[in-house]
């Protein structure tokens, strides 16, 4: 069975619109609990992984990098994990309206397209198109969405499993 990869900028924007509303209840919550919505962006799942901020941050940047290198449009520039809740928000947005601006025919026959792609400072791999997107983008995206969800699970936020799916399925 062949997949299209453009079906997934439809999945990228649900989550970022996931993304959108666990940090509206992790800031309600925040707020509830005499907390600034600024500390929220610093609660962390343990000590040693990284705070929301850098969660959130990864999901925005990944929804917008990777369908732009399948696409071969210019990379949105990054976001920092410095941004406050009302950058992030916009933020969201602005990746929802990148990925607006995507067409399936942007994708048409990228499949098997050789991308190489610097990974940190030690990797650059080259994989076909549709392996970056579909394993290694993909599979970032909800790692990260759901560490979110984690995060604010931990600190007491009463979200569930349909929250991390507020966007449908």
């Amino acid at each position: 069975m062949a997949v299209d990869l453009y079906s997934f900028v439809d999945l990228y924007r649900r989550q970022l619109d996931a993304c959108a509303h666990l940090l509206e209840k992790g800031v309600a919550f925040a707020e509830g609990q005499g907390e600034s919505a600024q500390d929220m962006l610093g609660w962390r799942l343990c000590g040693d992984m990284h705070p929301l901020s850098f969660q959130l941050m990864v999901v925005i940047n990944f929804t917008r990098s990777w369908p732009a290198r399948i696409a071969d449009v210019a990379v949105p520039e990054a976001v920092t994990a410095e941004l406050d809740v009302d950058a992030y928000r916009a933020a969201i947005a602005d990746a929802k309206a990148f990925l607006a601006t995507i067409t399936p025919d942007q994708f048409a026959g990228r499949d098997d397209v050789p991308l190489t792609v610097k990974l940190g400072d030690t990797m650059e791999p080259t994989l076909p198109a549709a392996q970056w997107l579909t394993v290694f983008g993909t599979t970032n995206i909800f790692f990260h969405l759901s560490m979110v969800y984690a995060i604010l699970r931990m600190k007491g936020v009463p979200i569930g499993k349909m929250d991390l799916f507020a966007a449908g399925i």
